[in-house]
């Protein structure tokens, strides 16, 4: 295998190639290294790069391969959100109003090292990871490596762009309204959203008052299922974290997951349109997976009654918690005065709403749910677009506000479609759909009934083995 094969295998084949010993974690490290060198300045993915540390861990690991050490990800460089804790490094949050450096490791992080992987830096999002987009102004612009005009979506767009280029396997990745699914659709990669609580969220537990969980981004479904058996079960620092699932994800990989009955859906929250060419990405796949012998027919969630003229029962619940969540985050920050207009007035407008409100809300939510998972009663999955349309430009809100955002946000490239199930709390995943006609990915979503990523994992890797997206590879690669 040569290097750039190696950049691109993944994290899973990754650790089969250290165990082997077909490969030092040296060796890799050292090609990473390499190539965000080369590469990152065009793309602005990585906030810090831990090059000395992650050499140390490296060779820790070889130490630890030649004394029969076979721990899942032994020597395998990975890359963690900079919205999350690396011990003795700085949680940014993406903006300039950070405090001190983390003291200890968000428990994911922790779950990560046990299992033997190499932190090989901490990646860009946006402020607090409010925005569909990763841009600040103290960090910059983070590109896309597909088109470097264009987004690579957001709030994990610099794992999106940096794992998309070949710069770590695979990256942590948060997703409180889309963050794990929209940078997976922009950057042409796999990115499951798990279950409400079955990744522990220490040192950040109720993130946004339950729409937030972690994840990963990567090229492969096998990677991610593998990323999510190491990181996901119970924490006594969590309160609101679930068991891991039992048989391993792992197991689900190359699973025959059918024949399942698959329901496709243009319906959103927000009513939004759909681009034609993510719309015939939608049909196609769904052809694809009627070929593979899955009963496919048309049904449309129950999202609520209308109010407002834009927003239904999901909506306004994932407002009111988007909103108050952003106030809270705005104001545990050290240096708030720091923090960029924008984000200030989402603070502001989330400080107008009383903790009590977003409780009674909550209280709503298995009534809501309840309606939106009526879907399931005659379909095992639902298949809808990811994103309803392609990544947009770079720059496109600098100088705007908050509202501007927010508004496109929900109504076009961002949260139209992966919101609701934030709300509702179920597992859903961006899969790779093709490149549209200027060159830039495509992606379908697939939602899975309560507690069931085992199904997605199982029919998206159906999907992947039918049409192989790994090997597609951005210009900036």
């Amino acid at each position: 295998m040569d290097a750039t094969e190696l950049a691109f295998a993944g994290i899973a084949r990754q650790a089969e190639l250290i165990r082997a010993k077909d490969v030092s974690s040296r060796e890799l490290t050292e090609l990473y290294l390499e190539r965000i060198g080369q590469l990152d300045p065009r793309l602005n993915s990585f906030r810090v790069v831990l090059a000395e540390r992650a050499l140390l861990e490296a060779d820790q690991a070889d130490g630890r391969t030649g004394s029969g050490d076979e721990r899942p990800l032994l020597g395998v460089p990975v890359a963690i959100k900079d919205g999350w804790d690396v011990a003795g490094e700085y949680t940014t949050h993406g903006t300039g109003a950070y405090g001190a450096p983390a003291t200890e490791d968000s428990d994911f992080v922790a779950r990560l090292r046990e299992a033997g992987a190499v932190i090989i830096g901490k990646t860009h999002q946006p402020e607090l990871a409010q925005w569909m987009f990763t841009e600040s102004s103290t960090w910059g612009v983070t590109r896309n490596p597909w088109n470097t005009d264009r987004t690579p979506g957001g709030s994990s767009g610099g794992s999106g762009a940096a794992v998309a280029a070949g710069l770590v396997g695979a990256a942590s990745a948060s997703d409180g309204a889309g963050s794990i699914r929209i940078p997976a659709a922009a950057c042409g990669l796999f990115g499951l959203k798990p279950q409400r609580g079955r990744v522990p969220l220490t040192p950040f537990p109720d993130h946004w008052y339950g729409l937030s969980v972690a994840g990963c981004l990567s090229r492969r479904v096998a990677d991610s299922a593998l990323w999510l058996d190491v990181v996901s079960g119970t924490s006594p620092r969590d309160p609101g974290s679930i068991p891991k699932l039992e048989p391993p994800l792992a197991e689900s990989v190359g699973a025959d997951p059918g024949p399942l009955r698959i329901a496709v859906s243009f319906a959103s929250p927000t009513e939004a349109p759909v681009s034609d060419e993510v719309r015939r990405a939608v049909e196609d796949t769904a052809a694809a997976l009627a070929g593979l012998g899955h009963r496919i027919g048309r049904a449309d969630p129950d999202f609520g009654v209308k109010a407002r003229g834009l927003f239904s029962d999901t909506g306004q619940s994932l407002t009111l918690r988007y909103l108050r969540g952003g106030h809270d985050d705005a104001a545990a920050m050290a240096h708030p005065s720091r923090l960029m207009r924008r984000t200030k007035q989402v603070g502001f407008m989330g400080g107008l709403i009383s903790k009590e409100r977003v409780e009674k809300d909550r209280a709503r939510e298995g009534e809501i749910a309840a309606r939106a998972f009526e879907i399931f009663e005659a379909h095992d999955v639902l298949l809808t677009p990811t994103v309803p349309e392609p990544p947009i430009e770079v720059g496109r809100f600098e100088g705007r506000g908050a509202l501007s955002a927010i508004f496109t946000g929900l109504r076009g490239f961002g949260a139209t479609f992966t919101s609701a199930w934030n709300v509702c709390g179920n597992p859903a995943a961006s899969v790779p759909a093709g490149v549209g006609e200027h060159g830039l990915p495509l992606a379908v979503q697939l939602v899975g009934r309560p507690g069931d990523e085992a199904t997605l994992i199982a029919l998206a890797s159906q999907l992947e083995a039918a049409r192989p997206w790994a090997e597609r590879r951005p210009p900036v690669s």
